[in-house]
């Protein structure tokens, strides 16, 4: 009975290797949970034809957008563990476990990290009209004439909103938040003046900025960006701390063979590393990941940390 049980848990452990030796057979199926032309489906373009050609099998990318990027998630849990569902989860899923939680996936459980692919720090911009030059003059203002100033957001659960509140609590003013339907939808009212503030990914202020019809406060990064290399950061700008992301990186369902998950950790990372991804990542105020999947998981934990006490100090719910 011994020899038996020894010889089944051989099999067993030597089934996640023997898996990743025979893996891929046929094409990889990478989920999107946005809509096609999104910034996030538009990473992905870039990255799974590559991937493609590293590990000898096509990737498909395959656009499930909806609920938040809850459709994507979802489909992906409900996939078979074996390494030919990959989900590209957003920050909206790590804000979607704090404030409507879904048993069915939850990220570092139901949905285990392979590695982080981008991260693209926000910039705080501010219509022209607004009478501040920087983010102290704009605090400034936003004390002598509390709600007064407006913010833009995603929404409740929106990472725009969060950085909103953060930089609220972190300076102690009062603005108003006017939510729109998604991320950008916000930028014709900010170009018009009809809301006064927003936080919103280098690539897509760029250009307002450089023609003056928007003027940069910071950078909610550590680091200043490349793109728009006089804008300080936020520390810099007196306020260290207000730090927000739109970040995005690969899931697969729990259970999937360990040896997968590390191959494709390792083949991913080598898309990322190449100098015409890096190169590209520059250009768009973005960073390229990469990490091994127990960096990006303690990641992901930091994110929910930090945004779930924001959440809580301010006193944010989905109704």
């Amino acid at each position: 009975m011994k020899t038996i049980l020894v010889l089944a848990l051989s099999a067993l452990i030597g089934a996640s290797p023997a898996a990743a030796q025979s893996w891929p057979v046929k094409p990889i199926r990478w989920i999107v949970p946005t809509g096609p032309g999104s910034a996030v489906d538009v990473n992905a373009r870039r990255v799974a034809p590559r991937l493609g050609e590293a590990l000898g099998q096509p990737v498909i990318v395959d656009n499930r957008p909806g609920a938040n990027s809850m459709i994507g998630a979802r489909e992906t849990a409900r996939s078979a563990p074996d390494g030919y569902t990959l989900l590209q989860a957003v920050v909206n899923n790590a804000l979607n476990d704090l404030l409507t939680p879904d048993p069915c996936c939850i990220l570092n459980d139901k949905l285990i990290p392979v590695t982080r692919l981008y991260t693209t720090p926000l910039v705080m911009v501010v219509h022209p009209s607004i009478a501040a030059n920087t983010l102290r003059e704009y605090v400034a203002l936003a004390k002598a004439k509390p709600q007064t100033l407006t913010f833009a957001s995603g929404g409740n659960g929106s990472i725009t909103q969060m950085v909103g509140e953060l930089l609220k609590a972190t300076a102690g003013i009062q603005i108003r938040e006017i939510p729109y339907k998604a991320i950008g939808a916000e930028l014709p009212d900010l170009t018009g003046g009809h809301v006064a503030t927003a936080f919103l990914s280098p690539v897509v202020i760029r250009d307002h900025v450089r023609s003056g019809k928007l003027r940069a406060m910071a950078v909610a990064s550590r680091e200043r960006l490349a793109i728009l290399a006089d804008v300080p950061t936020t520390a810099e700008a007196g306020f260290p701390g207000v730090e927000g992301s739109g970040w995005n990186g690969i899931f697969v369902p729990a259970g999937t063979p360990a040896a997968i998950v590390a191959k494709l950790q390792q083949e991913i990372a080598r898309v990322l590393l190449s100098k015409e991804v890096q190169d590209d990542a520059l250009t768009l105020g973005t960073q390229a990941g990469g990490e091994k999947p127990e960096e990006f998981a303690a990641f992901v934990r930091a994110e929910i940390q930090k945004w779930g006490k924001v959440i809580k100090d301010a006193g944010i719910r989905i109704d």
